[in-house]
């Protein structure tokens, strides 16, 4: 018999992670569909954060497993691991004085070895990734110069130059006005790969996500489409507010709107 996570792409099977005598993710399975954007929503303390470093194997699992294209991710190898899978933090800081440019070549570190030049495929990479993120004309920008909006977008180019298949995103639009959170989420959106991207905003992931898996004290509580799993009935039991859920007039995704009390 198949194991059920013996297919290609990102998989997490039934992991759980323990710290200092605490479970914090309890049994979680993932199957990203390929090319699809899965939102991981659930409250502060879900275990939203872990079970994202546990997909990019930072953190390795208490049991169950994460695979990669069917093999145990940590048997994959680290290199293998990094040109597949891109990771976007919340918030990315650096003290050495750099350009835009030289931040999205940092994501080609995994295709060359140590002390090379680069090569036309790392420049074509770099290129494209500037493309696609609307920052060429930004390239020779200092880095420590750019919004808030603009430093995250730089973080999605420097992962997009890695060519990877999957992306892993951790609350990207912390601190960021509704026009970027609109322009990033949309821009991750219409990449042609598969994405798994923590948020709070329900609405926000109502409009984006293909999937959505809440998790609620580490567990998996829900998942399904938006539509399927964004309810009254959830929001009051995870989250612990009232809130009405309806159908949104001229977009095929429900709008959320918080009731006081």
């Amino acid at each position: 018999m198949t194991p059920p996570y013996a297919a290609p792409g990102l998989r997490a099977d039934r992991v759980s992670r323990t710290a200092a005598g605490r479970l914090i993710v309890d049994g979680v399975s993932l199957a990203p569909p390929p090319g699809a954007m899965v939102g991981l929503l659930g409250p502060n303390g879900s275990g939203k954060s872990t079970l994202l470093r546990i997909l990019a194997g930072v953190l390795a699992p208490t049991s169950g497993v994460v695979t990669l294209d069917g093999d145990p991710l940590r048997d994959a190898g680290r290199r293998r691991v990094a040109r597949r899978v891109a990771v976007v933090d919340q918030d990315a800081t650096t003290q050495v004085e750099l350009t835009v440019e030289e931040v999205v070549r940092l994501g080609r570190i995994p295709h060359r070895r140590a002390w090379s030049p680069p090569t036309t495929e790392d420049e074509e990479a770099v290129g494209e990734a500037l493309t696609r993120t609307g920052l060429t004309d930004r390239a020779a920008q200092s880095w420590h110069t750019l919004s808030g909006g603009e430093r995250q977008r730089v973080q999605i180019a420097r992962a997009l130059a890695q060519t990877p298949r999957e992306l892993l995103l951790d609350e990207p639009t912390n601190h960021l006005d509704i026009q970027h959170q609109l322009d990033l989420l949309a821009l991750v959106a219409d990449l042609p790969l598969t994405s798994v991207i923590a948020l709070h905003d329900l609405n926000l992931a109502a409009m984006f996500c293909d999937h959505v898996l809440v998790l609620s004290e580490g567990t998996a509580y829900a998942s399904g489409t938006p539509t399927e799993v964004i309810t009254e009935e959830l929001i009051a039991k995870v989250y612990g507010v009232r809130a009405l859920v309806t159908q949104h007039p001229t977009e095929p995704h429900p709008s959320i709107r918080f009731l006081r009390g």
